[in-house]
């Protein structure tokens, strides 16, 4: 595996929201890290942690490889998607610091905008560690 097929199989596991094509991209102990303190390690901690993208609809995902090694790479990527719970916004609004976005009974869940750069580590034909930094947003009217 290198950089390449791992974004696209990256962005495949997102557009599909299956935790399963997501924790498969990975060794049996292999590492997320979906923030600099917090790591997913092995199977069914992978397909766990992937499951709050049931939770989101209508995702798009695109990406550009900045770096690619035999055994590794660098990607920036970018992904929106339609919040599709209360639960989920709630969430997103406790992980980052934000504020909620001022809405009132009725109006509709936002659009995310997330935007992040991924670092990777592959041994054979699947990724050993993947990290990732980034930020989200609401998507502006």
């Amino acid at each position: 595996m290198n950089i390449d097929d791992f974004m696209l199989g990256y962005k495949a596991a997102w557009e599909q929201r299956d935790p399963g094509m997501f924790a498969a991209l990975f060794l049996p102990d292999g590492e997320y890290h979906n923030t600099p303190f917090q790591v997913q390690r092995g199977t069914a901690q992978l397909g766990e942690y992937w499951k709050r993208v049931q939770l989101q609809e209508d995702v798009q995902v695109s990406f550009e490889v900045l770096a690619t090694a035999a055994t590794s790479g660098i990607a920036h990527w970018r992904t929106t998607y339609q919040v599709a719970s209360e639960e989920l916004f709630q969430i997103w609004a406790r992980s980052t610091g934000t504020p909620l976005v001022a809405r009132k009974p009725g109006d509709p869940l936002p659009r995310m905008v997330l935007d992040g750069v991924l670092q990777a580590t592959f041994n054979g034909d699947h990724c050993s560690l993947a990290r990732i930094w980034w930020h989200s947003l609401p998507q502006p009217a």
